[in-house]
This record gives C-alpha cells, sequence and structure tokens, in this order.
C-alpha cells in the first residue's frame, strides 16, 4: 500500500512541475478535400500514420490519407514522427461530382431474384477484401492500366440507369477497343479474377500497405487468383462484359478501404496537400 501512494504522489509532482505544456498535444492541423480524394501530410520522420482503427506505414517519409468517396463532416488523422505525435483534422467537402445518365439492359436495373442473389453473394464476397492489410509493395504515382490512356470519365457521378437513382461511380472509365491489353498499375497478388454479374470479367490486385487496384468489364482475364504481378503485366483485355455500354476500362482504387479517384495516385501532385507541406 505505501508503495502505490509514494508512485500515486510522485506522478502528481511530476504533473504539477511540470505544468500544463507538458500534458498538451500540439493544436491539430486542419485540412478541407473533397470525397474521393486523398490527403498528402508531409513531414520529418515519420514512423506510423492512423486514422479510426487503421494503423498504417508512410509512403515516401509522408502520410497519405485516404478520404472515402461517401465521407462527410469531418475525419481525424494522426501520425508519430520526429515531432511527436501531430493530429490532423480533414474537413470534407461538399459532393463535387455531376449526375451521369446511363441507359443498359432492363434487366441489369431491374433484377430478378437470382441475379439479387447472385448480386449480394459477390458484393459479400467483395467486401471482404478492403481488410486485406500486407506488407507494402507499391510506389507512387502508379502505373498506367492501358499503353495509351485517353481521358478518364465519370469517377464519383451520381449515376442514374433507366431513370433508376444507382450508388455513384467509384472507379474511373477509360475508353479503349475490345481486346487492348489491360496491365496491372503495381506489382501485386490477384486477390479476385472470376466474372461478377455488375462489373463482368474483373480482376483485383493487392498491392499492400491496404492499397487495392480493380478492372472491370474485361472481355478476357490473364491471371488467376494467388498469381503474383509484376508492374506493367498483362493481366486481362478490354471489353463490354457485366453492366457496361460499350468496350471500356473502368479503373478503381480502394486504400485503406476508401474509394479514392485512381487518377490521384496516377499523378499524386493532385493529391490535396495538408498544411506545412
Amino acid at each position: 500500500m505505501k508503495k502505490r501512494v509514494s508512485r500515486t504522489v510522485s506522478v502528481a509532482l511530476w504533473l504539477l512541475l511540470a505544468g500544463p505544456a507538458a500534458a498538451a498535444s500540439p493544436p491539430a492541423q486542419t485540412v478541407t478535400a473533397p470525397p474521393g480524394s486523398v490527403v498528402r501530410w508531409g513531414g520529418s520522420g515519420i514512423t506510423t500514420c492512423e486514422s479510426g482503427d487503421r494503423v498504417w506505414a508512410p509512403v515516401a517519409g509522408e502520410c497519405w490519407v485516404p478520404v472515402d468517396l461517401l465521407a462527410s463532416g469531418e475525419l481525424t488523422a494522426s501520425r508519430t514522427g520526429a515531432a511527436g505525435r501531430e493530429s490532423l483534422v480533414i474537413r470534407v467537402g461538399p459532393y463535387p461530382y455531376p449526375e451521369q445518365r446511363l441507359t443498359v439492359a432492363e434487366h441489369m436495373v431491374h433484377l430478378s431474384a437470382e441475379d439479387q442473389e447472385r448480386s449480394r453473394r459477390e458484393s459479400r464476397k467483395v467486401a471482404a477484401l478492403w481488410q486485406q492489410h500486407t506488407r507494402p509493395r507499391f510506389t507512387l504515382p502508379l502505373d498506367s492500366p492501358l499503353d495509351t490512356m485517353a481521358p478518364g470519365r465519370a469517377f464519383g457521378a451520381r449515376r442514374v440507369f433507366n431513370n433508376e437513382p444507382r450508388s455513384p461511380h467509384s472507379g474511373v472509365d477509360y475508353r479503349a477497343a475490345k481486346g487492348t491489353r489491360v496491365l496491372a498499375a503495381e506489382q501485386g497478388t490477384v486477390l479476385l479474377a472470376e466474372e461478377h454479374f455488375f462489373a463482368g470479367k474483373s480482376v483485383y490486385l493487392d498491392h499492400g500497405g491496404g492499397l487495392i487496384t480493380m478492372y472491370f468489364h474485361l472481355d478476357t482475364i490473364a491471371v488467376t487468383e494467388g498469381q503474383d504481378v509484376k508492374r506493367g503485366q498483362v493481366i486481362g483485355t478490354v471489353g463490354s462484359t457485366g453492366r457496361s455500354t460499350g468496350p471500356h476500362l473502368h479503373f478503381g482504387v480502394r486504400w485503406l478501404g476508401a474509394r479514392v479517384d485512381p487518377a490521384i495516385l496516377l499523378n499524386p501532385d493532385s493529391a490535396t496537400r495538408a498544411p506545412g507541406l
């Protein structure tokens, strides 16, 4: 009992002598970023980055904080580095993306009971992938998923199929001729390589560090689940399978579970910069 009292008194005395500055944390920095963006938070000697229940390693010495496409309000991130522990408040800006109206086959909008069950089953399987967090194996920028890239379209667009509102578009569409080679944007491991109801023939690649890239509506798939691939390796060809209005590549990214604009990882200078960078 005496030891416990003595220790309590010692801690209290240290706090009294040190003053409030010893216990206080540095004030949080703030930045505003649109949904679907990535905040680039540079510093010195950063060892870990955190947000919510996620902890990850810095990329090239910086914390990159993804903001989900459907995020709103405020997000809080923190990091540990040469300056100690610091916090960042990310204020999510208004939804900036337009509406996109498309006409597709009616059975792709009003699903049969069988197709509904298939879609739910595939969604559950894909959702389990977002918790992947293996050793990082990527560098930024990512490589282009096509040899020749037309301007990307429709990230974040609020989609209306046959006058029926549906979820926003979480990838970028690149027009290309059927049969055009589709390339791995970075080295990684194939998580899934199969045909789904909405996405058609699809490939999901795990690049470690919570980064997953997706390639949808393929005509052919050239890889198998569990296979390791190199940056720039052919993983399939452009097609128009699934819910699609014509040949194109849907290229998507999930980073730490967040749906973000792939164009940012192809051009990191377009990331939202936190104060001090």
